[in-house]
C-alpha cells in the first residue's frame, strides 16, 4: 500500500506543479517526483506480478491523472499527457524490468527506469506543452534517470531496515 501512495502522490503532485508553473518546472519535478514514481512502479511490479499486474497498473495510472484533474480542473491537459506518457512508459518499464529479471534488483530497477524515462521524456512534454522541446526532453531524461537512481538507493536502504510493503 505504501508504494501505491508513493506512486499516486508523486504523479499527482508533479502534475499539479507542472500545470501551475509550466515547462520551467519540468526538470526539477522529474528528478524529485518522477524518479520516485518510476522506482515505486517497479516495486509494485514485483508485488502484483501474477496478480492482475496490468489492470492494477492501468487503474493506478488513470487514477493519478483523474486525481490531478479533480484537484485542479486547469490541470486537464497535463493530466492527459501524464496518462498517455505513463501508460507508454509503464509498458516499456515492465518489458525492460522483465527482461532484466535475473539481474540484481538495483540493475533491474534502474535499467527499467532508463527505458521508462526515455519514453516518458519524449511523450509527456510533447503532449503537455504542444510540441517537441529538445532541452526539456534531454533535461527530463537525465533528471528522471538520476532521480530514479537516488530513489532506488533510498528505497532499497529503507526496505533492508523495515517493511514498506
Amino acid at each position: 500500500m505504501v508504494y501505491v501512495i508513493l506512486y499516486l502522490g508523486a504523479v499527482v503532485i508533479a502534475n499539479l506543479i507542472i500545470a501551475r508553473v509550466g515547462p520551467g518546472a519540468a526538470v526539477p519535478v522529474a528528478f524529485a517526483l518522477i524518479g520516485l514514481d518510476l522506482t515505486s512502479r517497479d516495486h509494485l511490479h514485483d508485488a502484483w506480478r501474477g496478480r492482475h499486474l496490468w489492470p492494477k497498473m492501468a487503474v493506478l495510472i488513470a487514477g493519478g491523472s483523474v486525481l490531478s484533474w479533480l484537484l485542479n480542473r486547469n490541470a486537464g491537459p497535463v493530466a492527459l499527457a501524464s496518462f498517455v506518457a505513463f501508460a507508454l512508459a509503464g509498458a516499456g518499464d515492465a518489458l525492460t524490468y522483465h527482461l532484466l529479471g535475473d539481474k540484481m534488483r538495483l540493475l533491474r530497477v534502474n535499467g527499467s527506469n532508463v527505458a521508462a524515462a526515455l519514453i516518458d521524456s519524449l511523450v509527456f512534454p510533447t503532449l503537455a506543452f504542444g510540441g517537441l522541446l529538445p532541452w526539456i526532453v534531454l533535461g527530463q531524461f537525465a533528471a528522471k534517470v538520476g532521480g530514479g537512481f537516488v530513489w532506488s538507493l533510498i528505497i532499497q536502504g529503507k526496505a533492508e531496515h523495515s517493511t514498506l510493503d
